[in-house]
């Protein structure tokens, strides 16, 4: 008897999830993330192994699929992160995403675009579009080191949490930057255009309809729920009604999707008087985020092909190398100078603090969808393999150097550096010290 390989698909996936999910007890506790071991079953699922998921047929690769999978994996997380931050929405309160996302995210795109220059042989275009590419944090990968929950005031946890929230969006004006070089050399042709409409317009755009339809979901909740109570089992799928409707109304009116629903999300947890309706839209959400991880990294894993990580794995390395020991970890002490603690004004971060922003630097599924935006709008031949091995192969290394260093290091910092915070009144530390 045949058996479809879809349902030997089904098959593997389910006994996946069946292992990860009654052995969580013991995996949470190793050096070791869930992302890690979705990886090499997603290799053992490839050409490589029972050659069960394809998305390369007769040497074509469906970038179309890769990109709506990612996608929707991206909308879930970036609202799940704004559903998790209940600090109040001010630029001192916020002051250390301000920094992340205004100079530590620049500082990343032009110095990755530099070493592609001068570096990997790329022209501009293209290297701007590996640094747009590569600078994004990833919201969907970084549960380990992100808030716990709506009581978490760590000042860690909260930049790590609203850097990725936001830098999936923010990053998009420097992809569509490398996208028209690509195609124009001359960027007086549209360099205008791109500063109205991909710059000012989409981010404006993305602000105000996260608000206008997230205040209007929940008002028309509200409304509703008055006059007959939704059925309990139904009632959470509010959350996923209000990213599809947020993302899709703006991306109708050119604005940045990915921005909007995250400042849905914060609109979303401000506006119930039931805090325990956020709270229960939150616990649904995450459990659908971690759901489509499992699925976008098995997808990772069987596209992998040994002899173009190999070709372009000097490219890689370099890269690798410069971004996770150098760029980020500079950029990210660059960019935390000054900052100080929410709930201490007179508390500078500690220097150990200001180094483990620039350890976090997460990559993952923002990146894939970025480059299979990419590949659908423009980017082909050489170009698109070289930036697509290079992101591929950071991403990997990025699940598994993050992956078993995230749990330690965390919990190193939770005892050393948060814990003895807490401890100590702000007037006792000595300002001077943590400069």
């Amino acid at each position: 008897m045949h058996v479809n390989i879809y349902i030997i698909d089904l098959l593997v996936i389910g006994t996946l999830l069946l292992m990860v999910t009654l052995g969580s007890g013991w995996i949470s506790r190793l050096p070791l993330s869930f992302a890690i071991i979705y990886l090499v079953v997603g290799v053992l699922l490839g050409p490589y192994g029972f050659g069960l998921i394809q998305l390369r047929r007769d040497d074509v690769f469906n970038a179309e699929l890769l990109e709506r999978i990612t996608e929707f994996v991206v909308i879930v997380s970036v609202f799940s992160c704004g559903l998790k931050i209940v600090r109040p929405l001010s630029w001192k309160d916020w002051s250390i995403t301000t920094r992340l996302i205004g100079l530590l995210m620049p500082i990343s795109i032009f110095a990755l675009a530099i070493v592609g220059k001068l570096f990997l042989g790329m022209n501009w275009g293209e290297a701007i579009l590996l640094g747009a590419i590569l600078a994004p944090t990833d919201p969907v990968l970084a549960s380990e080191v992100q808030l716990t929950d709506t009581n978490d005031q760590d000042e860690l946890r909260f930049g790590l949490t609203s850097e990725g929230g936001l830098n999936d969006a923010l990053a998009f004006p420097f992809v569509y930057f490398g996208i028209y070089a690509l195609k124009d050399n001359n960027w007086n042709n549209w360099l205008k255009q791109w500063i109205l409409i991909d710059l000012i317009w989409a981010i404006a755009a993305g602000i105000v309809m996260g608000i206008v339809v997230a205040k209007a979901v929940v008002w028309l909740d509200k409304k509703i729920q008055k006059r007959r109570k939704a059925d309990e089992l139904m009632e959470d799928f509010v959350a996923i009604g209000t990213i599809l409707l947020t993302y899709s109304l703006t991306e109708i009116v050119n604005g940045y999707g990915f921005l909007a629903v995250f400042v849905a999300g914060l609109v979303a947890q401000r506006s119930y008087r039931n805090l325990e309706k956020p709270l229960a839209q939150l616990g649904f959400v995450e459990r659908i985020e971690k759901l489509l991880e499992v699925g976008t990294i098995l997808l990772l894993g069987s596209i992998l092909l040994f002899k173009p990580i190999l070709n372009y794995g000097a490219q890689s390395l370099l890269v690798l190398l410069l971004l996770f020991l150098v760029i980020r970890p500079v950029g990210a002490w660059i960019s935390t100078i000054g900052v100080r603690h929410f709930n201490s004004r007179r508390r500078k971060l500690h220097p150990a603090t200001r180094w483990l922003f620039g350890w976090f630097g997460i990559r993952g599924v923002g990146s894939l969808y970025y480059l299979a935006y990419a590949f659908g709008n423009g980017l082909k031949g050489e170009a698109a393999e070289q930036i697509a091995w290079i992101t591929y192969t950071t991403i990997i290394v990025s699940v598994v150097i993050h992956g078993i260093s995230s749990t330690p290091l965390m919990t190193w910092y939770e005892h050393k550096i948060a814990g003895q915070a807490n401890a100590n009144p702000p007037a006792t530390i000595d300002e001077d010290q943590n400069i």
